[in-house]
């Protein structure tokens, strides 16, 4: 696919599947296997169309124009108009962020954010994982020291989440981060996850019962559409 302008350009985006929120240059060179000033000119185009964006230190982030695709997609778009009300009310009610999230090229999208989640090292992929959504990694990368990556302690948290509903995750994707999340099911099958991310600081005792509220929220919700 990289031969053609095309397939380079794409070839980028796809450097950020399963990667950090940001990259830099170098790196999406090396995760495209383009010569730098190659990717230079890739990265440039998709900042002028809005699908990349420049942060502040010099490195690249998707675009609110692919955002913004992903958010039209029609089934996509459907679970994400179901599930805002309830996830306005779990913004108010804990003062995180909430999001619904489902599975996608391997990784765990966030339909409100547009960001794609590493589901071993994230209580929503963590939930997508244990319900079969997504396969297990054979090799779990580390992002922070709190990352399960032991194949045994992943499959035993995995299968807590399938008896007790809910996924938890301690500063395993990024430092001072917090969160949880539920399964959504419609009718009686499971289709994503709701999760809420907070502060390490935050108090979490009334966190959990607020996000298995909201999962099954939406479920009802999705169900009342068929």
């Amino acid at each position: 696919m990289a031969e053609s302008v095309a397939g380079r350009v794409l070839s980028v985006l796809d450097a950020f599947v399963d990667a950090p929120v940001t990259l830099r240059l170098t790196e999406i060179a090396r995760r495209t296997g383009l010569p730098v000033p190659t990717a230079l000119r890739m990265v440039r185009e998709l900042v002028a169309w809005g699908g990349l964006e420049r942060a502040a230190d010099g490195s690249y982030r998707l675009g609110t124009r692919i955002r913004t695709l992903g958010a039209a997609a029609p089934c996509p778009r459907g679970l994400l108009d179901t599930a805002l009300p309830a996830l306005r009310v779990l913004t108010a009610r804990t003062g995180g962020h909430a999001d619904v999230v489902i599975p996608a090229d391997g990784t765990a999208l966030c339909l409100v954010t547009g960001e794609r989640l590493p589901p071993h090292a994230t209580a929503a992929g963590k939930v997508l994982l244990a319900h079969g959504l997504l396969p297990v990694p054979a090799r779990a990368a580390r992002h922070t020291p709190y990352t399960v990556v032991a194949p045994g302690t992943l499959a035993a948290q995995l299968a807590r989440v399938r008896a007790t509903g809910l996924a938890e995750a301690h500063e395993e994707h990024r430092p001072g981060r917090l969160s949880f999340a539920a399964p959504v099911f419609r009718a009686g099958t499971p289709v994503a996850a709701v999760a809420l991310t907070t502060p390490t600081a935050t108090r979490s005792s009334g966190l959990a019962p607020a996000v298995r509220l909201a999962a099954a929220t939406v479920g009802r919700a999705l169900d009342e559409r068929r």
